[in-house]
């Protein structure tokens, strides 16, 4: 049992902004009182629940291949080993994934969401996930470019492509379902993309991404997944690209949606030498679409690793960089591509990139609908996160980064108008309250009773970099497992998943397609209940 007192809670969910008050901890969870145990005094400090990442790639295959493909990232990074009790890991872009768990930890981090699973590597991505210790985890199956829910889409066998999704969310072991350049990756396989909405992808005759956004959030609507359909709208990173991600958008025919990494997609100019920001358009439609959510995506400049199940977005990255490469078709499934990067102040797309992720969680007017993201490690490393919330938090420091810039980037950003400044409670929402409301998990992002003792303790500073790089205590599921920047403990965590409603039949449906189709036996296709570890079942409530 623990008591917390003097301290300074932030706990948005319930209204709380910056109020003294204890908070009692046992037995894992945050309880009314308690009557006796240890007293942590937090005078002077500032209390948050536990930091919650909607989306980031931290575990699987992808992660494995981009690690093989930059081993002078290890080699370069410093070793994390806090106690002789605990594993060396490595850190990068890419970091090991006990080091994973560490860094988030460390940062005050206690919950994420691995945004990309292809249901044939999802064994794979487990094991690595019960490798990355203290954070607790949710994982996204790739479903948009799956042959087998394509084929029944564009046949109009919308029940029967329902059944299908639901098994396969079961056979893979995961929280929802991601949508990555819906028919693009697809369309890849025949040297194509996807970049209009109401065009027919290559190999198909009627089915065009709009049917396959519409399709998925319906069939997500009618499971009653916890999580909305997770949307990686076509035509990522290139110039223009605002109008594809409002056509999206109106695809779903205001049905609930989560819109990843927003920044990405949120560009216009007909080309690299005339791109420029249109985050004022996108966020002034999205703040009247009040069904969607979406995570920033934000970019800082330095080195990254771009991963994605987006291969031929990945492939134009290599034509425009020359940097090395890979990209890998996932049979059936979906595809991936890799290509390190580093984002310069001197680019000048870099330059417009950078300014419009602050720019959209500037211009978004409800902080539980947009969340802190970096795509990690797309757009930076997430332990650079507390850098982004400081710019967010003062406006004359973001000028002085402004004045940084190229001249030409100027014209093409809104930034240097914006003057809002977050408060604490507004980070404490989009850090945390924010994710965890738009995740479904009632027991995740807030400090009431009930909730999971996932809370962190801050000194207060100014300088919000520092404040949010090193917590002077992290405290998961009532253990402390950080204190004045040291590990301190480390202790497992556990995975959420969900098991919508399907007829068993479907499998006499499947089994067949398999041995015409896939290069692994149907029975070895689903994940095994014990490769789950600390398996936590969430609810399906369908929604008519």
């Amino acid at each position: 049992m623990l008591r917390i007192t003097g301290g300074k809670v932030y706990d948005p969910a319930h209204g709380i902004d910056g109020v003294v008050q204890d908070i009692c901890i046992a037995d894992g969870k945050i309880v009314a009182d308690v009557g006796a145990g240890r007293t942590l005094d937090a005078t002077g400090m500032i209390i948050f629940p536990g930091g919650v990442d909607i989306h980031t790639h931290v575990a699987g295959a992808a992660l494995n291949f981009a690690r093989g493909l930059t081993p002078e990232n290890q080699r370069a990074a410093a070793p994390f080993l806090h106690t002789k009790d605990l594993r060396m890991g490595l850190g990068g872009p890419t970091p090991t994934t006990f080091a994973t768990g560490y860094l988030y930890a460390g940062m005050g981090y206690t919950t994420v969401m691995e945004a990309a699973v292809p249901v044939l590597s999802a064994k794979h991505t487990h094991e690595e996930l019960r490798d990355t210790p203290i954070v607790d985890k949710a994982c996204l199956v790739l479903m948009a470019n799956n042959e087998i829910v394509l084929d029944l889409l564009e046949a109009g066998e919308t029940e029967r492509a329902k059944q299908v999704v639901a098994w396969l969310i079961w056979a893979a072991k995961v929280y929802g379902v991601k949508a990555v350049n819906p028919g693009g990756v697809a369309a890849w396989k025949w040297g194509k993309d996807a970049k209009q909405m109401v065009s027919p992808i290559a190999g198909y005759s009627t089915l065009t991404p709009a049917k396959i956004i519409g399709g998925l959030a319906a069939i997500i609507d009618d499971l009653g997944l916890p999580h909305p359909i997770h949307l990686h709208c076509n035509n990522l990173g290139a110039p223009g690209n605002v109008s594809t991600t409002l056509d999206s958008i109106k695809a779903l025919e205001g049905r609930r949606a989560h819109l990843a990494h927003l920044q990405f997609h949120a560009y216009g100019g007909d080309d690299w030498h005339t791109m420029r920001s249109e985050a004022v358009q996108l966020a002034s439609y999205f703040n009247t679409q009040k069904h969607l959510t979406a995570d920033a995506g934000a970019i800082l400049f330095g080195n990254a690793v771009t991963i994605t199940a987006d291969g031929p977005w990945q492939h134009l990255l290599y034509q425009l960089t020359g940097r090395k490469w890979g990209n890998i078709d996932v049979e059936n499934e979906t595809g991936c591509g890799i290509v390190p990067y580093t984002y310069k102040g001197s680019n000048l797309v870099n330059a417009v990139q950078w300014a419009v992720g602050l720019e959209l969680l500037l211009l978004i007017d409800d902080p539980w609908r947009i969340f802190l993201t970096t795509d990690h490690p797309n757009g930076a490393c997430f332990w650079r996160y507390p850098e982004i919330i400081h710019l967010l938090m003062n406006a004359e420091y973001r000028r002085e980064c402004i004045q940084k810039l190229p001249p030409k980037a100027l014209k093409r950003i809104t930034l240097p108008d914006l003057t809002r400044e977050y408060s604490l409670y507004e980070i404490a929402i989009i850090t945390s309250a924010g994710p965890a409301r738009a995740m479904s998990m009632p027991q995740k992002g807030h400090l009431g009773v009930g909730a999971d003792a996932d809370l962190t303790i801050y000194n207060q500073n100014p300088d919000g970099a520092m404040m949010f790089r090193y917590p002077r205590y992290v405290i998961k599921g009532g253990e402390i497992v950080v204190e004045e920047g040291d590990l301190r403990k480390s202790i497992e965590g556990r995975e959420f998943v969900v098991k919508p409603a399907f007829e068993p039949q479907i499998e006499d449906y499947l089994r067949p397609l398999f041995q015409q189709c896939y290069t692994m036996s149907f029975e070895n296709y689903p994940v095994e209940l014990e490769r789950v570890h600390g398996l936590q079942m969430a609810d399906c409530l369908p929604r008519g």
